[in-house]
């Protein structure tokens, strides 16, 4: 018999390793760090991943309990997914455990293996491949080649962002730029990332049709287990060759790493919002460097971070300034002063007219509204009330075809009341416009028009929002009405007028990312028109933005299609003020049934540790306070160096975990949501 003291992490919030006695057989081979076992833990027996093995422990004989099974069957994790894991951890101020063994599939942490084992069989017969030929790849313009040309030839680390307009090819140049990679080694891999799950089958489909004899694995959590651990493995053992993903996909086992292509890299949805709050934008770029690969950050509207990097040197840019079709240009840019031209049913008559116009042309048009549901709120003009929501700071959303009231952060539902809750006045009114009452509205201007209607709301069920594209694509919809699902990534051949609603909120928001993202909004949206070129006698492609400060000079720099000058003001600002990516930030969150519970605790977070060079801002409550009958505080942490920070923010928590107190609370690395 041999005996092993094994060192498992464990998926909670304890920031240990915990010793295990494994017995074997004489000549079984000793787990090793990487591997899966099943461990008793408490009352549960829980599935953990080994990280190191010893001969002796400090735990006493009689409190030692043995593994009760190794996951033999599956390969190992390797070293460098590991330290991957471990950075994370460390970063991000989690213990490893909730970083390593959330990161996998679902069906590799139940204590049976009846999944495991039956997905190990199926991938034994599996062939993902065909003999098809694959499409054509077309033929890239100079500044295309080049990029992608640079791209292929890194063979070290090399963070190269590719900023291009939008429309002029970066897609094609990833494709052609992993064709060259993939070419070069058998086994090499290749990594996408994509910000939204509804990107996912449009550039499946483009990957697969381009390499019909690859396997290509997708990861994301729109997948039911069973796909999902398929697909895991395939990477894991290092079959699937191409891998397209959302943040999660940055966690994955993948052996033959070569190269990462991050597309539209400065969008918020990379940003990971609960438990481990990580960025997988920046994880990629530490894997990258950690591996010795290049990695391709690809935007038309690169985060002020990224474009600082670009701008110092640290990262190389790679610039399509055109549009990749010939015939393509960037679309004219026009506002609409709402002063003037007062809209009716949200929408002006210049905007109405150039739908009539795009109609009896044939041509698609889009309608971005960046609010779901009818109405923001429901009110009584008798006696003022409003529906406001009885467990968050918020309104409920009214949702009219549903017959419903509907809270957008707690999802609480309520019916429709048929008079005023407080004076019985029988005339509620909805006050504002969401999609649903823009599509009502256009049905009543337009009743011969094919409109569609995509949102969070409409594309509930699984495959309904790539059904909705898809006919949009077949040239089956003349007017699409769309919130930001609709705003990236889409190439509509068709469209040539994207008319802009309600962009304004933006422009008051207490978030000092509010323009930045507002920017690239209204830059992403307006390029989904023209993207073919001009048919002859159609209509030039055009985005009409509808606004009551058409002075603001973001509007200006959105006409100008200017993100250069956009970025480089903005940057002198955050420079001016002290803000990232000038200063480095964390914050701390509170939340409990009472706010003086949450802010009290903060208030003694803030005051237990004292240190020069970090500022530790007054505890404040958030801007929703309450969430589902939960009050929230946070603390905003600020530092000019990032090292410094890091070394606080490890001291500061061991002393956060020893205070006792009611509320609960969580920290965040490089916030960017404050």
């Amino acid at each position: 018999m041999e005996h092993s003291i094994l060192q498992v992490v464990l998926d909670t919030p304890l920031a240990t390793c915990f010793d295990y006695r494994w017995t074997g057989e004489a000549g079984e081979p000793r787990p090793v760090a990487g591997q899966l076992v099943l461990v008793p833990f408490g009352r549960r027996e829980v599935v953990g991943l080994v990280v190191a093995s010893r001969e002796k422990t400090d735990v006493p004989d009689a409190k030692l309990k043995d593994v009760i099974a190794v996951r033999s069957q599956l390969a190992p994790l390797s070293s460098t997914w590991l330290d991957l894991c471990t950075f994370a951890s460390e970063y991000y101020q989690r213990p490893l455990g909730e970083v390593a063994v959330p990161g996998l599939p679902k069906n590799l942490r139940i204590p049976k293996t009846v999944a495991l084992d039956r997905a190990l069989k199926k991938f034994g017969k599996a062939n993902d491949v065909c003999d098809a030929s694959p499409d054509q790849a077309p033929r890239l313009n100079t500044a295309q080649q080049h990029a992608a040309d640079v791209i292929a030839a890194a063979r070290e680390f090399a963070p190269i962002l590719l900023y291009g307009v939008t429309g002029s090819g970066k897609t094609e140049v990833y494709l052609q730029a992993a064709a060259q990679v993939l070419a070069r080694e058998d086994d090499a891999q290749v990594l996408i990332l994509v910000p939204e799950i509804n990107l996912t089958p449009q550039l499946e489909n483009n990957v697969r049709m381009r390499f019909p004899q690859l396997h290509v694995a997708t990861l994301h959590s729109g997948l039911a287990e069973g796909e999902r651990l398929a697909h895991w493995l395939a990477a894991h053992l290092g079959r699937a060759r191409i891998i397209l993903g959302t943040r999660l996909a940055i966690l994955a086992s993948l052996p033959q790493l070569k190269l990462i292509i991050v597309d539209e890299e400065h969008d918020p949805s990379y940003k990971q919002q609960e438990g481990l709050r990580y960025s997988a934008r920046d994880l990629a770029v530490w894997r990258a460097r950690q591996l010795g690969i290049p990695i391709v950050l690809g935007s038309a509207t690169p985060s002020l971070e990224t474009w600082h990097h670009a701008q110092s040197g640290r990262y190389k840019k790679l610039e399509l300034r055109e549009r990749a079709s010939k015939d393509a240009v960037l679309p004219k840019v026009r506002l609409i002063d709402m002063e003037r031209d007062k809209p009716a049913e949200g929408i002006t008559s210049t905007l109405i007219a150039a739908l009539r116009l795009r109609l009896e042309r044939g041509e698609q048009s889009l309608l971005f509204l960046n609010r779901r549901g009818y109405a923001p709120v429901l009110a009584c003009d008798a006696c003022g009330w409003i529906s406001n929501c009885p467990r968050c700071t918020a309104f409920m959303v009214l949702h009219k075809p549903e017959h419903r009231l509907r809270c957008h952060h707690c999802s609480l539902e309520q019916r429709i009341p048929r008079h005023c809750p407080t004076c019985g006045n029988i005339d509620l009114q909805p006050l504002g416009r969401g999609t649903q009452r823009v599509e009502e509205g256009l049905q009543n201007i337009f009743p011969q028009a094919r409109i569609t209607r995509i949102d969070a709301d409409s594309t509930r069920r699984k495959g309904s929002a790539q059904a909705a594209f898809d006919s949009v694509h077949r040239g089956e919809v003349d007017i699409l009405i769309g919130t930001q699902m609709v705003a990236k990534g889409h190439d509509f051949r068709n469209l040539t007028l994207v008319g802009i609603l309600n962009p304004d909120t933006a422009l008051f928001s207490h978030d000092y990312r509010a323009s930045e993202r507002l920017f690239a909004q209204l830059m992403q949206v307006s390029g989904r028109a023209g993207r073919a070129g001009q048919k002859e006698g159609g209509s030039a492609s055009e985005v009409l933005i509808q606004t009551r400060y058409p002075q603001h000079p973001l509007y200006a720099a959105v006409m100008a299609h200017d993100y250069d000058r956009f970025a480089s003001g903005l940057l002198e600002e955050r420079q001016q003020a002290g803000l990232p990516p000038f200063l480095y930030q964390a914050l701390l969150r509170a939340e409990a049934k009472e706010l003086d519970t949450a802010l009290g605790f903060l208030k003694q977070a803030a005051e237990c540790l004292q240190h020069p060079g970090i500022v530790i801002n007054d505890p404040i409550p958030m801007t929703m306070t309450r969430v589902a009958n939960v009050d929230r505080a946070q603390l905003l942490i600020e530092c000019a160096s990032r090292p410094a920070l890091q070394a606080f923010l490890k001291e500061w928590l061991a002393l956060l975990r020893e205070m006792k107190t009611r509320a609960k609370w969580s920290l965040e690395v490089d916030p960017v949501d404050i």
